[in-house]
């Protein structure tokens, strides 16, 4: 059984419809939803179709349809991605550039920033990763006598960004030594790539520094090492949505390692991503994360997520995520637009 123009249009109401209250549709509902233009009986049809094709499911004898999990899954790969099938409104546009212009600029803080601003915009959970490459390095160090008995370590990336992290040196610091050290770590530590930073390769420069420098070494280590974080704002959404409530310790024990949540958020590609909660690692049965990659400049990427019920009203989240991954992508590369 083919799925013509109707059932289509009929599958896209009915998502629509469960998504406001949770309640089954019905085909009284639905005829009003189409102005009448349809008769209930032609609805009635079409929904055991749909019903028969495994798009919508019928949770008791006399009630109504709801989208089955298939049914979602086709909604979202081809009817929610036509093209002009959402559009953000210049207004919801304008709020977003204002949060924005309030974020600071430096990414760990501009990564948290933004999710929690989303998940307010979009009302459920949105998570964040700070932005990779897979070529990522360190181009130059700058170690900087933070009081006399600290050391601020610099260093910036080969594709421009800045990290940093605090030495404590518990026999003092002085200028002499910071400007040692660092020539130490541009000579031997620049442009190595986070896998080829072998336990040997430290151990010499520990050596090298001396072992009362050890912890500004070890600093820098981890500057390498850096890996991308994942940020989870907004929980509180997913505690109100009973179809989603029971996930979310197991949502918050994923995010406790970054690397799970990287592997859950990824999108596919350069386009929007829908994973419905029954194809996730682990399994979060009611959910959906929608996910869209966003470019930093530099060769750098990372992923902007919404998370929430299977049931969330696509059609007004997505564009905002999608105008969200743009703006957030500009920021990060220090563009104003």
């Amino acid at each position: 059984m083919a799925m013509d123009a109707r059932k289509q249009r009929i599958l896209e109401a009915i998502v629509a419809l469960y998504s406001t209250d949770g309640e089954p549709v019905g085909s009284g509902l639905l005829a009003s939803y189409f102005d009448m233009a349809v008769s209930s009986a032609t609805l009635r049809n079409e929904m055991a179709a749909l019903t028969r094709l495994g798009l919508l499911e019928q949770p008791h004898t006399s009630a109504g349809r709801v989208p089955s999990a298939e049914g979602y899954r086709y909604y979202l790969d081809h009817l929610l991605t036509a093209p002009g099938a959402t559009t953000l409104p210049d207004s919801d546009k304008a709020q977003i550039d204002a949060m924005f212009d309030q974020m600071d600029i430096e990414p760990e803080k501009l990564a948290r920033s933004a999710a929690q601003a989303l998940a307010e915009a979009a009302g459920c959970a949105a998570a964040i990763t700070t932005p990779q490459a897979p070529d990522l390095c360190i181009a130059h160090f700058e170690v900087v006598q933070v009081g006399r008995y600290s050391a601020a370590v610099l260093a910036v990336t080969s594709a421009g960004g800045v990290r940093t992290r605090v030495a404590r040196v518990e026999t003092g610091l002085t200028r002499t030594d910071a400007t040692q050290i660092a020539q130490l770590l541009n000579s031997r530590l620049t442009f190595v790539a986070p896998q080829d930073m072998d336990p040997m390769l430290i151990a010499s420069l520990v050596m090298a520094a001396g072992r009362r420098l050890a912890p500004v070494v070890l600093a820098a280590q981890a500057l390498v090492a850096t890996e991308p974080q994942a940020y989870l704002e907004g929980a509180q959404y997913l505690a109100q949505m009973p179809d989603v409530r029971q996930n979310l310790g197991t949502l918050l024990e994923v995010f406790s390692d970054s690397r799970e949540a990287l592997a859950l958020l990824a999108p596919d590609g350069g386009k929007i991503t829908a994973k419905l909660g029954t194809d996730t690692d682990p399994a979060m049965p009611g959910a959906c994360i929608v996910s869209k990659r966003y470019l930093a400049g530099g060769g750098l990427t990372g992923t902007v997520a919404l998370i929430g019920s299977t049931r969330m009203d696509y059609r007004r989240v997505i564009p905002v995520l999608d105008y969200f991954a743009a703006k957030l992508g500009h920021s990060m590369a220090g563009q104003s637009a």
